[in-house]
């Protein structure tokens, strides 16, 4: 035989599609959620959705199985899991074939608590009683009584309160350690959100998925004007505020960068996120008749508003008027907000219960408008 015939052609890989993403809150996973939810569309998947009228699954509570609807016929039969939870292994692993993939999003602790403060203003107590953000991190045991926890979570390590830990543990470092390789036993792959183009790349890779499995338009973010600007102090008040969050990410981004090094290289690595934004500006100039995200008294359609909280003035888009009905199925896929999409996606897959009621018009009002 000859040399060539030697070498065994590489193995085609076949996309993964038992998969489950613990979305953490102000990470950019309302974004992550949409591609998710797109991705069981094209299989044909089965997502654990939220029981009845719910749109995350007993979120703030730990995450039970019966949380799930249909739990109890379905069984251990979902493919796909990625509405807001507090994680809990043994009882998700009830939900989730054997086989499945786990992965989640971190975000710097920083700009995440600024975010959190803007969004959950008037929703959690320790922010609610301050004047603005940086008066809240001057002195935070002022507001924060850990009595009030359960609406407190926000203000305080909420990426460890979503991975199912205690939030206001003391930061103890063989506590810490314990945790974070607790963490990377359970999860296959940590993205990190202040890298998100490079996220998706390494989950494309991963996950053997398509370019188009993860091009998005930008979910859930917020108008600039509603943006504080931390003080340098209060930027170093958070790394020791919320110390438990601040060393999960610090060692997550690092796993992160190794990790692409490890399989995909930064070239590479570069090339695609490249190929990534430019296929993302062609979607945009088919899909969208401003070539940005939107304020929200600029949505035309109100099908397509997102939810508004707090002080964030929540950004949404204007899908172009005249596009053929595929592409049009195919922009509004990209922009339909978290709770319209999750509410439809349950009348698909549970048809004789009670549609979520989004408290807005439908984007789609029968099923088969597909």
């Amino acid at each position: 035989k000859s040399p060539e015939e030697l070498l065994i052609p590489p193995t085609p890989c076949h996309a993964k599609t038992n998969v489950m993403f613990l979305k953490t809150h102000k990470t950019a996973s309302s974004t992550v959620l949409n591609i998710m939810f797109r991705f069981a569309e094209r299989y044909n998947l089965t997502v654990a959705l939220p029981a009845d009228q719910l749109f995350h699954l007993g979120y703030p509570r730990t995450f039970v199985a019966h949380f799930v609807e249909g739990f109890e016929t379905i069984g251990q039969n979902y493919n796909i899991m990625c509405n807001h939870l507090r994680f809990n292994p043994l009882e998700v692993k009830k939900v989730m074939a054997a086989n499945t993939f786990y992965f989640s999003i971190l975000r710097n602790p920083i700009p995440l608590l600024e975010s959190s403060y803007i969004y959950y203003k008037d929703y959690v107590p320790a922010f609610r009683s301050s004047k603005n953000v940086n008066e809240f991190l001057e002195s935070p045991t002022r507001y924060y009584q850990p009595a009030d926890y359960r609406r407190n979570i926000y203000a305080r390590n909420i990426m460890w309160f979503d991975f199912g830990y205690d939030n206001n543990a003391h930061d103890d470092t063989n506590y810490t350690q314990a945790v974070l390789e607790e963490i990377e036993h359970n999860f296959h792959l940590i993205l990190i959100a202040d890298y998100f183009d490079e996220s998706m790349i390494l989950l494309k890779h991963t996950l053997c998925w398509d370019l188009d499995d993860v091009i998005y338009f930008k979910l859930n973010s917020r108008s600039q004007d509603t943006v504080q600007t931390l003080t340098p102090e209060s930027e170093e008040q958070i790394k020791a505020w919320c110390s438990l969050d601040w060393q999960l990410y610090l060692h997550f981004n690092q796993s992160f960068w190794r990790r692409i090094e490890e399989t995909i290289g930064l070239e590479v690595l570069e090339k695609e996120v490249d190929h990534l934004r430019s296929r993302q500006r062609e979607l945009m100039e088919t899909c969208l008749s401003e070539q940005e995200a939107v304020r929200k008294d600029h949505i035309r359609n109100k099908a397509l508003l997102p939810f508004q909280s707090g002080a964030a003035n929540i950004l949404g888009y204007n899908l172009k008027q005249d596009l053929d009905n595929t592409t049009l199925r195919t922009c509004q896929k990209m922009v339909i907000p978290e709770l319209q999409y999750t509410s439809y996606l349950y009348a698909v897959q549970h048809p004789h219960k009670k549609r979520k009621d989004v408290g807005l018009p439908l984007l789609w009002t029968s099923l088969q408008e597909k």
